[in-house]
């Protein structure tokens, strides 16, 4: 069930405040939080932001109307943003983020006390989740999985009134779960709460988040690729309650390469006869993912992302049958600078060989940061718009991107581009740019 996109009548202001909440303190939460206050306290700038930073074209290329995205769509103001979050681990997110080693002293400390201020909810946890994670102090108990989600409903609403809170958004920024494949307990509304009232194993604590948020009517950001609101029963929820839902894994690092390259070597007709993948990074997730069952939720998301974008079934001499491999290996010492590692052998002319080499290292959390904050912003943007469901339009952002059932996703980092600002200039009245340049003809 895909959200509809109708043009609204009317947009409802950003008014009041926005409450930002995460599923999960660590690396990417606090980075974020440290972020945004770092730029409202006007000692950085929201790098890697599109809705800080990215302009849209409106109209004919004379026309030379370019306005930042946050100067045309009616956006929460970064000013207007409260933190909150919930994590096991019972640190605020100033101990969570010199913790977390991302950024450094010269960063943090300026920022001691608004980061300190911020203390985590209790969770909803499960250790046959996320089996690597060591520390835990900081769970919510109750005698049903529907106990639990009625905790978090009751969180949600506390924190709205204490912070004064006009609207929430909720971005899960937690660990990657256990693999898990969706069952009978997933398909409808009244079985999945049957299953809540029973425990059913089938519940992971993401779940919970996802169906507490709906039913409160907040939309929520899936940065993870657990199976979380990607539910028959999740979806009929977030279409009948009016809220935007989107998902899902943030896309940071390797995939977002391979949604650049992929793209570029399909436009020029080249083959692919393997691609080689292998990561090694030492934080909280790389510790999670050393975990088969989690590593499995992961490789899942990361294996999909090639086959959709070069349709090996609609160009079966170029891509059928090319060796895909992915590689994720826990190396303490790198921390949360995670290096990639890609090994491309591509086919060419008369079928001669030839070789990419990609070697990124980059900061996962510095990527994922200003993807939590477009998400929220977005999101928020969207159910003020009236949009419900599955955004699609936000695919731009995640590796597995959700779609309605019986569609592929769309890979291609391009068009999903391209889709992103069109739905903006749609929803607010403008031109979809098609890029005909059919001016100099009319």
């Amino acid at each position: 069930m895909s959200g509809s996109l109708t043009r609204p009548t009317s947009i409802a202001p950003a008014t009041g405040k926005l409450g930002i909440l995460t599923p999960g303190l660590g690396a990417v939460a606090t980075t974020f939080m440290a972020g945004v206050e770092s730029i409202r306290r006007g000692h950085t700038k929201p790098i890697g932001s599109l809705t800080q930073m990215a302009t849209i074209r409106l109209g004919k290329r004379t026309e030379h109307r370019s306005p930042l995205i946050k100067d045309f769509v009616p956006l929460a103001g970064l000013s207007d943003i409260v933190f909150g979050a919930w994590d096991p681990i019972g640190d605020d997110a100033y101990t969570a983020a010199k913790k977390a080693g991302v950024l450094s002293s010269d960063h943090l400390e300026p920022l001691k006390d608004f980061l300190s201020a911020i203390t985590p909810m209790s969770a909803a946890f499960e250790a046959r989740f996320v089996t690597r994670l060591l520390g835990v102090n900081n769970v919510k108990t109750g005698p049903t999985y529907r106990d639990i989600a009625e905790q978090l409903r009751a969180d949600m609403r506390k924190f709205k009134a204490d912070n004064g809170c006009d609207r929430l958004v909720i971005v899960w920024c937690a660990s990657t779960e256990a693999f898990i494949q969706p069952g009978p307990q997933h398909q409808t509304l009244a079985s999945f709460e049957k299953a809540l009232d029973e425990n059913d194993p089938a519940i992971a604590p993401s779940m919970l988040y996802a169906y507490a948020a709906l039913m409160e009517k907040v939309p929520f950001c899936n940065g993870a690729p657990n199976l979380t609101v990607d539910l028959p029963c999740m979806l009929q929820l977030a279409h009948d309650n009016g809220v935007p839902v989107s998902g899902k894994d943030f896309k940071t690092g390797q995939t977002w390469m391979k949604t650049v390259i992929a793209p570029g070597l399909k436009a020029r007709m080249l083959g692919l006869a393997g691609w080689y993948s292998t990561n090694i990074l030492g934080n909280r997730d790389g510790e999670v993912l050393d975990d088969p069952a989690s590593f499995k939720t992961k490789e899942e998301s990361k294996l999909s992302v090639l086959h959709n974008i070069l349709q090996p079934d609609v160009y079966p001499e170029l891509y059928k049958d090319f060796s895909h491999v992915v590689r994720i290996n826990y190396y303490p010492p790198r921390g949360d600078n995670k290096e990639g590692w890609d090994n491309i052998d591509i086919v060419g002319w008369m079928g001669y060989p030839m070789q990419i080499k990609v070697n990124f290292l980059c900061r996962d959390s510095i990527l994922a940061a200003p993807i939590v904050l477009d998400l929220a912003l977005f999101s928020d943007f969207a159910q003020r718009a009236g949009m419900k469901g599955i955004q699609e339009w936000l695919s731009f952002y995640y590796k597995s991107p959700m779609v309605a059932p019986g569609l592929q996703p769309e890979h291609d980092l391009f068009i999903q581009q391209t889709k992103l600002k069109n739905t903006l200039r749609f929803l607010m009245g403008e031109e979809q740019i098609t890029h005909l340049g059919l001016e100099y003809y009319t």
